[in-house]
């Protein structure tokens, strides 16, 4: 257990001192650093998807619906949009401990809303419903700019606050706001070490992960998490030994949507900016092919295959900028729009995500990184009979004819 402590204390010490590092490379610099900060949170989504997929089994498709609740909430109450659209008297400008637990709780909200709806449905058909709600919340965001516009509909909600903590008023007029406490938008120094804004929030976000493993673990070992494990295996038999089935879905609904509603604040406070295509269909297949690739129900394995769905794309662009000029040039059997559309970053993105999937699928179903349980079940042999003892199987396996019985007479065989 010692042993296991220190591992996890060297791995957070390193994940601390990554930023750092790569600001010092001058060939990465700050653009990677913000990379970090973004693959911090689809973590963060990753963690909250294994708690509907991975620990109570319901298929959630549409879970960035989630993240756009969070994400909006965050841009309507820290920025001055609400203002200029006429349906506020001045500037929101709601604090980063109020907001948070706001938008937690509005999303978990939302969470039981669709899954009230749901609570008979398994499989395609809960993919399917959960599907659409993620493009109805996507698409309801598009138009809520007519009669009133409350989101600005595709151009999206721009200047927003960063993270702050302030104890002031949560209104003001415009240009007027008093300087926030601490804000994550400000360098400051660390040991002799200076701390951009892009590290601030990277260690923001890395400290609310760390939060969220530790709950996701006790989650894991909890009488809660037990009964989520018992819903997937077998729901039949799980309300026949007394559990309940409606009270333990809508919980797992909930926490789930509680994750993707506090990462939905960071994004929009890290972004600065939030439009309706941030939350496409596209990125809920992502997510939920960070959770199946690492191990879905494993905390380590959807933490590992976060970080690698959301950093390999970078490598890619990184590696196509690269060679594309060469290609280019050296190659002249091809045309050259051909080889412009087959360099293409983001082509090459769904070609290697399919590639890896079925790859993932044929030789590791259970994912890269899976659970001790998870493990056992796929790859472990059946347990071999045990051995019968020799005079038991001298017994059983005697010929009918060495072995004597004897029937009491009938009364008919006496007369």
């Amino acid at each position: 257990m010692k042993n296991h402590k220190t591992q996890y204390l060297l791995l957070i010490l390193g994940f601390i001192a990554l930023p750092f590092l790569v600001d010092a490379i001058p060939m990465l610099g700050p653009t990677w650093v913000r990379i970090l900060g973004f693959a911090m949170l689809y973590v963060l989504l990753a963690l909250g998807l294994n708690i509907v997929i991975g620990y109570a089994g319901l298929l959630d498709m549409g879970y960035i619906g989630f993240y756009a609740i969070g994400a909006y909430l965050y841009a309507l109450l820290a920025s001055p949009h609400l203002n200029m659209a006429g349906l506020t008297g001045g500037v929101l400008d709601w604090p980063l401990w109020v907001i948070i637990p706001l938008a937690a709780v509005a999303a978990a909200i939302c969470g039981v809303l669709i899954g009230a709806p749901v609570l008979k449905l398994r499989g395609d058909y809960l993919a399917i419903v959960t599907l659409g709600f993620g493009e109805i919340i996507r698409i309801f965001m598009n138009n809520l700019d007519q009669p009133v516009n409350l989101t600005n509909g595709p151009q999206g909600i721009s200047n927003i606050a960063p993270l702050h903590m302030d104890f002031g008023a949560w209104s003001h007029a415009p240009g007027q706001g008093a300087a926030p406490v601490l804000s994550l938008q400000e360098s400051w120094s660390l040991f002799g070490l200076n701390v951009s804004p892009v590290i601030s929030y990277y260690l923001f976000f890395l400290f609310i992960v760390i939060l969220c493993i530790v709950l996701s673990k006790r989650l894991e070992v909890s009488r809660i998490g037990r009964a989520w494990m018992a819903l997937r295996e077998d729901e039949v038999a799980a309300e026949a030994m007394g559990l309940n089935k409606r009270n333990l879905k809508l919980l797992a609904f909930a926490m789930g949507a509680t994750f993707g509603g506090v990462s939905g604040v960071l994004f929009s406070s890290y972004q600065g900016f939030v439009s309706p295509e941030s939350f496409t269909l596209m990125e809920s297949i992502m997510v939920l092919a960070m959770v199946v690739l690492g191990g879905m129900g494993s905390i380590r394995g959807v933490v590992l295959g976060a970080l690698i769905l959301s950093v390999m794309p970078e490598l890619f662009r990184d590696l196509v900028n690269w060679i594309q000029p060469w290609v280019m040039d050296n190659v002249t059997f091809v045309s050259r729009d051909i080889l412009r559309n087959v360099l293409d970053a983001s082509t090459l993105r769904m070609l290697v995500f399919g590639f890896a999937l079925i790859l993932v699928m044929r030789f590791r179903p259970e994912g890269l990184w899976p659970s001790d349980r998870r493990r056992a079940e796929l790859h472990d042999a059946d347990p071999e009979p045990a051995p019968v003892p020799a005079a038991l199987s001298t017994a059983v396996h005697a010929p009918a004819s060495e072995a004597s019985f004897e029937y009491p007479a009938k009364e008919a065989d006496k007369a």
